[in-house]
């Protein structure tokens, strides 16, 4: 179990790859074999007294969080060294940010390759989606693990091997919580939410907030049916975050979908 956030077994996590690596491409270097939240050595000290249990918890966290930053630049430096650009989907369950995905793949077709990788507790379900576009894809299932960290995605992309000057998406395992924490050794991290979740999300998850490149508003063609207002949400990201851009869109109807394009490309 992850002492950081309590989740999950790291045996338990599970590399599905659906489309098979593309010939030529240089595979991911391996990542290190020993699970990223390998609690076998006992660091703690008998004389911390009754101080021993939060003590150790302590030491237990930071030596998860050093190691998962330790493997997060080893990714970071292997994909700057292809030009592969890496962005980090995070968000809550139901945000829409799979229909996103798939619009994006197809509107990037013929302009940059694609590849993504998939996070979820369990199934196939929105791999299955991303591999029916003809996108190379790998999911990570986490059994009880509740986000996605480097070594997984050290072992995703060594299965995947990506095209150099590639965009990578990784979408995160459904929750505004913990990955906030786990650094991938992503480029972008953008979280993605919906105008059904209300305009407070940025109060109620700051910590996400604060570490977000850009905030994806999506679902704006429900705003007739919801009360949402979407300057109130900027003024909240911009209260923990002042230059943090927001980016209001509709996955379904592609309304504002060509500013996110563009924002992808940047000067490529």
């Amino acid at each position: 179990m992850c002492a950081t956030c309590g989740c999950g077994d790291p045996t338990a996590v599970r590399i599905h790859p659906l489309q098979h690596a593309h010939d030529g491409h240089p595979h991911a270097p391996d990542p290190d074999p020993s699970p990223s939240s390998d609690h076998s050595h006992d660091h703690s000290h008998a004389d911390d007294g009754e101080h021993a249990p939060s003590t150790r918890l302590v030491r237990i966290e930071q030596e998860i969080l050093s190691k998962n930053d330790r493997l997060a630049e080893a990714n970071r430096r292997w994909l700057g060294g292809r030009g592969i650009t890496a962005v980090n989907l995070i968000s809550s369950p139901g945000s829409g940010k799979t229909t996103l995905l798939e619009r994006t793949i197809r509107d990037l077709d013929g302009v940059v390759p694609v590849a993504v990788v998939e996070g979820d507790q369990e199934t196939l379900l929105d791999a299955d989606r991303i591999s029916a576009t003809g996108c190379p894809v790998v999911q990570i299932n986490t059994g009880s693990g509740c986000h996605l960290d480097a070594e997984m995605l050290a072992r995703a992309m060594h299965e995947l091997s990506p095209a150099a000057g590639s965009i990578l998406f990784v979408e995160n395992v459904g929750n505004l919580v913990c990955p906030s924490l786990f650094d991938l050794g992503e480029q972008q991290r953008v979280v993605i939410i919906s105008v059904t979740e209300g305009e407070d999300k940025p109060l109620k998850y700051p910590h996400m907030f604060t570490s977000a490149d850009l905030v994806v508003i999506n679902k704006i063609d429900l705003l007739p049916h919801v009360d949402f207002d979407i300057e109130r949400c900027a003024e909240h990201a911009r209260s923990l975050q002042p230059s943090v851009q927001l980016m209001p869109l509709s996955a379904t109807t592609g309304e504002g979908v060509d500013r996110w394009r563009s924002w992808l490309l940047g000067d490529r």
